[in-house]
């Protein structure tokens, strides 16, 4: 008498039980990209102010204007060598700005607040750039909040 080999039905199902709970508790860890990529998004937003801003220091420091309190390079104003918060300066230099993003607040006009454009809570998820002072340097700060965590390591 020859002897069969294989799995029956009751191993089947309970291999597929097991790999359905398993799905269950690991889905939300990868169904949750959208906050990461808001996040990410935002982080890059801020690596680009600071490039940007960065390159027009470079530049204002060559041209001996990194001191100056107003002064303009290449048709950015500046402030002690850093992009000046003024309507449209940023938007001059860092590409996509005024297209992908949408301006939240300019404060005391030294201060501006980007999102994504969409977001309804504009205290969260946010970019903050606060131009030069003379004994400072610009600054630029992300406020990541619900909706969209910090990314993953």
């Amino acid at each position: 008498m020859q002897r069969q080999t294989g799995f029956t039905l009751i191993e089947l199902v309970v291999v597929i039980v097991i790999l359905g709970i398993l799905a269950v508790t690991a889905a939300p860890k990868f169904l949750n990209l959208q906050d990461d990529a808001r996040a990410s998004s935002l982080q890059g937003l801020k690596g680009a102010i600071d490039g940007a801003a960065g390159i027009v220091y470079g530049k204002a420091a060559i041209a001996g204007a990194e001191l100056a309190p107003q002064s303009s390079i290449d048709n950015v104003y500046t402030s002690y060598g850093y992009p000046r918060v003024l309507e449209g300066n940023l938007e001059s230099i860092v590409m996509g700005l005024d297209n992908d993003w949408q301006q939240v607040e300019i404060k005391n006009d030294d201060l501006v607040t980007y999102t994504y454009k969409g977001n309804l809570n504009m205290s969260e998820c946010i970019v903050t750039y606060t131009q030069a002072t003379s004994k400072a340097a610009a600054t630029t700060v992300v406020k990541l909040g619900n909706g969209c965590t910090s990314p993953s390591n």
